[in-house]
């Protein structure tokens, strides 16, 4: 499986790049999304690093590989979570998710069905799926800062459960500082001793920062 892809750029076309690895040109689907923030990515060299997601288009005929390309494995996560509401596949998805994830998840969040309404493929049916099935689990992805591009490495910290630690190490990935990312937490903490799991942590973090 397919996981990462680094290469040159080669092409840019709607929903796609074209990325050249050693002398084979794969094309990457992307939403418009990440394509609006390609620019911001590329070194001096042309070259481009995108967390991938593999499968295969079935057809009637034939199995199509294709490729789904992002800047972070949060981004991914949150397409992966996307593409289980009944009826939207990877290629609707990429299609659909033409405004930044953060802003979607906040539209999830606080059940903006006219917002998701306007997302390409997505009627009103569509979009009260979508709050259903993840309305509850979209806490990080609202956290997302659109600019972010490296992952920092994860920083173990062992006064901390596990779990706070998943959910430090999801906020250092979304380019949080180490200092900020801790305060978040604490004061998530206080506010809510209900949490118990990381994606508790994090939903708990995301209101605190939609109420200021």
């Amino acid at each position: 499986m397919i996981v990462k892809i680094t290469g040159k750029l080669v092409e840019k076309k709607t929903n796609a790049l074209v990325v050249d690895v050693q002398g084979l040109a794969h094309e990457v689907l992307v939403s418009s999304s990440v394509l609006s923030r390609v620019d911001d990515h590329i070194d001096g060299n042309g070259m481009i690093s995108l967390i991938t997601h593999y499968y295969i288009q079935i057809s009637p005929s034939r199995g199509i590989p294709c490729l789904v390309g992002f800047f972070n494995e949060i981004e991914r996560d949150f397409f992966l979570d996307f593409i289980k509401v009944s009826g939207i596949g990877p290629r609707a998805a990429v299609k659909a998710l033409d405004r930044p994830i953060s802003e979607i998840a906040g539209a999830i969040a606080q059940q903006n069905e006219k917002l998701l309404k306007e997302l390409p493929g997505i009627g009103g049916q569509k979009a009260k799926e979508i709050i259903a099935k993840l309305q509850n689990k979209v806490g990080k992805y609202g956290l997302i800062q659109d600019t972010a591009s490296v992952s920092p490495k994860a920083v173990f910290h062992e006064e901390m459960p596990d779990w706070q630690q998943e959910a430090l190490d999801v906020l250092l990935q979304l380019q949080y500082k180490k200092a900020e990312a801790l305060l978040m937490i604490e004061k998530a903490l206080k506010r809510s001793s209900k949490s118990e799991t990381a994606e508790d942590l994090l939903n708990e973090i995301y209101k605190q920062r939609t109420s200021i």
